[in-house]
């Protein structure tokens, strides 16, 4: 039976694990961007000579992961990927190249008003009347009326019978003669009542005749015609497109006149 005290736990460790780490026993494959603790650094130097001939001979088959190069090893919270994306970049650029352009067309328009003399209250005039002459032609343009003249040059197809049953005169053109005639003929010697014989009517006689017929008629008959024309453009479609304008010119013009009015002396601003 072995009667030799058994040596402490903690003892035997440390005789394993000698008066250094064994982090430091091991061959230096650590990557050039990880740095070990001040303390343990110190502890390096320390001991490095010793422990590299001691470790000379056997290979090791640890060594530390390093961070790959390149890659941040980690993403602060307070940053969002989009914020460095190239569309954000554009975005941000165009966005100053147009408050850019706006500016300086600003200066340049206050620049030019400024050559011509004119002062704020000319400007807020000449505001007024331009806003207050485009809304005046707006509403003159929904109450005008639309006034032309038509003319209408046509022929018109006429196709109907005409019944004739009257009486009336005609007057022979020329000599005619009438064979067969009955006539009656009473002198103070010679008195015939009618006899047949052959008389000859002289031009420009005149003969009472009745017309009992029906005549045809087709024809054409030209028209000419002139037609007013009067449309308000109120009753139109335009008046919905009209009223539309004024209404959007309304609060600007407004803005530089309060006391505005329209055509019938109603103010305009509500």
């Amino acid at each position: 039976m072995n009667t030799e005290p058994e040596d402490d736990p903690g003892k035997k460790m440390r005789k394993l694990l000698g008066s250094s780490p064994p982090v430091l026993r091991l061959p230096k494959k650590i990557a050039s961007n990880t740095s070990l603790p001040p303390k343990l650094e110190d502890e390096e130097n320390a001991v490095a000579p010793a422990d590299q001939q001691a470790g000379a001979s056997e290979p090791s088959k640890l060594s530390f992961a390093s961070t790959p190069k390149g890659k941040p090893a980690s993403v602060s919270k307070g940053r969002l990927p989009l914020f460095n994306s190239p569309l954000w970049n554009v975005a941000s650029v165009i966005s100053l190249a147009v408050n850019a352009i706006l500016l300086i067309a600003l200066i340049v328009l206050v620049i030019n008003l400024s050559s011509f003399g004119m002062s704020t209250s000319a400007m807020v005039d000449l505001g007024s009347d331009l806003l207050g002459g485009l809304y005046g032609n707006f509403e003159k343009m929904d109450r005008a009326h639309l006034t032309t003249d038509i003319e209408v040059n046509t022929t018109i197809p006429v196709q109907f019978d005409l019944q004739l049953n009257q009486q009336t005169n005609v007057v022979l053109s020329q000599d005619t003669t009438v064979k067969n005639a009955l006539v009656t003929l009473e002198t103070g010697v010679l008195n015939i009542t009618r006899a047949n014989s052959t008389i000859v009517l002289p031009q420009g006689t005149i003969l009472p005749i009745v017309l009992n017929l029906t005549v045809p008629v087709d024809t054409t008959v030209p028209i000419t015609l002139h037609l007013p024309l009067d449309i308000p453009l109120d009753k139109t479609q335009l008046h919905e497109p009209f009223t539309g304008l004024q209404e959007v010119l309304k609060p600007f013009y407004c803005m530089v006149n309060g006391n505005a009015v329209n055509m019938d002396g109603e103010p305009i601003c509500k």
